[in-house]
């Protein structure tokens, strides 16, 4: 059986000396990622990692979590391990700065159901976030959709893939009945909703599984299947089939296509500043005008830019979800 994935990332074996403070970072976010990992995705404490001109090593440094005025807090759903993510977004920060003349920071979470709660009070000013944590936001505090993500298709929309290990006898999404699953968090969309659509598509609820456990990212949930202790998981279709490339997983089934992940924003930003903030990711090129000082953004679900979002995108996930008790059916609806 294959190792599970290890959880440092590609940047942490590169050969290059690395500045005191970048290590001081990767230890605190080691630290962090491990205390998820006892705790759960639960944890309500929030981090934050400033962002300033260059996009280097040295300048991923952890600061104090106080408020700064004039400052825009920007959030993200964790998909990897904190570095790696925090390295993807940062240079889309840097390019914000440049195309608003706003300033930005970056923060980091381990909860999923926590970054909606935070960007609906107004803790995080902008999140980029799947479609399960936008419904809930939306439900709760009205945030407001701006953009979504382009594919490296430069498709606006996304699937979940099923995976098993290489020589799993699992060969179809009905064999899972009876087997154990890993979901990401309950508020991931392709990692938790999109594969329990798939599962109900086939006839299987979570009551039919084994037993299933919730982990706090997809990679996780690879570690999981690929360690031995769940049967299957739904993961990312980028992240699924790169494994599935490199022979480490092999998909089952991949779902049909639902809106990609995307960024979304609390209700009381100033209008203003939505539309500069919105505008500058509709202009965001990353193949091109603004593809220097980029981290691995061909592996993220925004791979070839933003489109403009609408609630009305989320419709059918929205049903899904509601069906699945993870959200409040309408008022007229609930009478009925």
């Amino acid at each position: 059986m294959r190792d599970p994935i290890s959880e440092t990332t590609n940047c942490s074996k590169r050969s290059r000396k690395r500045p005191p403070g970048l290590i001081r970072l990767l230890l605190i976010l080691a630290a962090m990622w491990a205390l998820v990992a006892l705790t759960g995705c639960d944890s309500h404490d929030v981090e934050e990692i400033d962002f300033t001109e260059r996009i280097d090593d040295a300048e991923l440094v952890l600061i104090a979590p106080n408020r700064e005025s004039g400052v825009l807090y920007f959030g993200f759903e964790l998909r990897g391990s904190p570095d790696e993510d925090a390295r993807q977004y940062l240079p889309l920060l840097k390019y914000l700065e440049q195309a608003t003349g706003l300033r930005f920071e970056l923060r980091f979470t381990p909860g999923g159901a926590r970054i909606a709660d935070l960007l609906g009070t107004g803790e995080f000013h902008f999140a980029a976030v799947g479609a399960g944590i936008y419904l809930r936001a939306r439900e709760r505090y009205g945030v407001i959709p701006l953009v979504r993500g382009l594919n490296a298709e430069g498709r606006d929309e996304y699937q979940s893939a099923i995976v098993v290990v290489p020589d799993s006898p699992i060969r179809s999404v009905e064999e899972l009945r009876g087997k154990s699953f890993a979901f990401a968090g309950a508020t991931s969309t392709q990692g938790y909703l999109i594969p329990r659509i798939v599962l109900a598509e086939h006839g299987i609820s979570l009551d039919d599984l084994a037993r299933y456990k919730h982990t706090c990212s997809h990679q996780n949930c690879a570690n999981t299947v690929i360690s031995g202790r769940s049967d299957a998981t739904g993961v990312q279709d980028i992240f699924g089939r790169r494994l599935a490339a490199e022979g480490i997983v092999r998909i089952i089934h991949t779902s049909e296509f639902y809106p990609s992940s995307g960024i979304a924003a609390n209700r009381d930003v100033p209008p203003d500043v939505i539309q500069k903030v919105k505008q500058a990711l509709l202009d965001f090129e990353p193949t091109g005008a603004h593809a220097e000082g980029l981290y691995h953004w061909d592996r993220t679900e925004m791979a070839s830019g933003f489109i403009e979002a609408h609630d009305d995108d989320y419709a059918e996930l929205r049903e899904w979800s509601i069906r699945f008790g993870l959200l409040n059916a309408p008022a007229g609806e609930r009478a009925q």
